[in-house]
């Protein structure tokens, strides 16, 4: 269940999502920590806030791909979990998007608007996934649900003025709004698909995941932890490592394709993302590195309850990441710390925002030793 607190009149505004999918994965350098380390490659990183297209919001959360996405990993059971906090701030022409789209501008008024919003996520996420043994297409298939609960709090300020058509004629007319909203409860579910191929120190990866949308989600509200529609999104990505230098960059790209929203008649446009990790291990345990993100609508909002134009969105990210690898007898423990400060933003609420991954995963079986050599018995 969901529990909403609402200040003054309800807004019409899809307030900013939370959702997922993978983190920073790290990898040793060699033996049974290397290859069960590869296996955080995996992990898709849950959803969290998002944010793009209408109002600012968009399904694919910027940073979920991270170092070592397109490594193989172990066959067999993994679940990672998630600590998301995110804290972001938009001005005048987010404010008036999602004015205008919980109807707090009326459809006969023209009106200059300045203001902000501000919102704060806190999201627990969980991602249980299996990889199969029996290879697919010569690849190794993966496949994983990811779901989350956490809290989202928004607030809004804005001011209005301008004319407003009567039957009269126009009147001028001015007005300010300060509202606070938060929302607490599950979000949407997102399946994830995933086959990989390893070549040496190249590997390959291709992905499918999507948004079905039975999270807490209410057109008339603030804040949401659910986008209120489905979606598709797909892509491709590489990542090299050498095991031996403990080099590793990474890259994934990807495009979402999002359905009209039921409830306000918004059909977002065609996204277009890349995340990137670029990290160097220490030691067989330790990971140190850099990640990043850039994200950019292609495609314009439209629909019936399209007031705002095209609306494209943009933004940049960038941050270090810590990694570390815990064995725990026939299980391995990895940890990661990730931040992002955002820049280069263009209709979405942008700021930074921290990640803190936790990913249990079966360690490979180490090599049995070779039997010792029978002695030959003689006898006469």
């Amino acid at each position: 269940m969901s529990q909403t607190n609402t200040s003054r009149i309800p807004l019409r505004w899809r307030g900013r999502i939370a959702r997922l999918i993978c983190p920073c994965a790290a990898a040793s350098l060699s033996g049974t920590m290397f290859a069960s380390a590869l296996a955080v490659g995996l992990a898709m990183q849950a959803p969290t806030v998002a944010r793009a297209d209408e109002g600012g919001i968009s399904f694919w959360l910027p940073g979920l791909f991270g170092s070592l996405a397109a490594a193989p990993l172990q066959p067999g059971l993994s679940v990672t979990s998630f600590w998301y906090n995110d804290n972001v701030h938009a001005g005048a022409n987010v404010t008036r998007a999602r004015e205008v789209t919980i109807g707090g501008i009326p459809l006969t008024a023209s009106a200059s608007l300045s203001g902000n919003v501000k919102a704060q996520a806190e999201l627990a996420i969980f991602d249980p996934a299996y990889t199969f043994a029996t290879p697919v297409l010569g690849g190794q298939l993966s496949v994983a649900m990811l779901a989350l609960y956490g809290r989202l709090g928004t607030s809004l300020n804005a001011t209005l003025a301008g004319t407003l058509g009567t039957p009269l004629g126009t009147l001028p007319f001015a007005r300010s709004d300060m509202i606070n909203d938060s929302v607490t409860g599950f979000g949407d579910l997102y399946p994830q698909a995933f086959l990989r191929w390893n070549a040496g120190v190249n590997n390959y990866m291709i992905y499918m995941t999507g948004d079905i949308p039975v999270g807490a989600y209410d057109s008339t509200r603030l804040s949401n932890i659910g986008i209120g529609h489905g979606a598709v999104d797909g892509g491709a990505g590489y990542t090299y490592f050498d095991p031996k230098t403990g080099h590793e960059i990474s890259g994934v790209l990807g495009f979402t394709y999002n359905a009209t929203n039921p409830s306000t008649q918004y059909k977002s446009g065609v996204d277009m993302h890349l995340d990137w990790g670029a990290s160097q291990f220490l030691t067989k345990q330790l990971q140190v590195g850099v990640v990043g993100y850039v994200y950019d609508e292609l495609g314009c909002d439209s629909g019936v309850g399209d007031r705002v134009g095209c609306f494209q969105s943009r933004v940049i990210g960038v941050g270090p990441q810590l990694g570390y690898i815990i064995p725990l007898g026939p299980m391995q423990a990895y940890v990661n710390l990730k931040g992002y400060g955002e820049f280069d933003a263009q209709n979405r609420a942008h700021g930074w925002n921290t990640w803190l991954t936790v990913q249990l995963a079966p360690v490979p079986a180490s090599a049995e030793p070779p039997p010792s050599a029978a002695r030959r018995i003689y006898t006469k």
